[in-house]
């Protein structure tokens, strides 16, 4: 898999605590630091399509948008590394008809 500029795509993370629940097609604002963004995810047949746009604040950065098919107990993480190791995390985990975002590393 090859690193994206702007953000890598992480599988298995483990959800962290305090996860607030998402809602089908409704917006959520992400932070990673210097990257920000926001989320939605619609009900398909094949499972629950999550959609994330990032972008640096640099006006001339060029937005990522990533785009995961989760199933039920599925999980998918969003992060931008840090110079000094790890930098912060967004994880959505879907749990049954649910789907929960959580953020570590600020």
């Amino acid at each position: 898999m090859r690193v994206l500029p702007v953000a890598a795509l992480a599988l298995a993370v483990s959800s962290a605590a305090g996860a607030a629940e998402l809602r089908p097609a409704q917006a959520h604002s992400l932070d990673l630091g210097p990257v920000q963004g926001t989320a939605y995810y619609t009900v398909e047949s094949d499972g629950y399509r999550l959609v994330a746009t990032l972008a640096a604040a640099d006006a001339a950065a060029v937005p990522v948008r990533v785009v995961a098919t989760l199933a039920p107990d599925q999980r998918v993480s969003l992060s931008v590394p840090g110079a000094a190791g790890p930098g912060p995390v967004v994880a959505f985990a879907r749990r049954g008809d649910r789907v929960e975002v959580a953020s570590t590393g600020y």
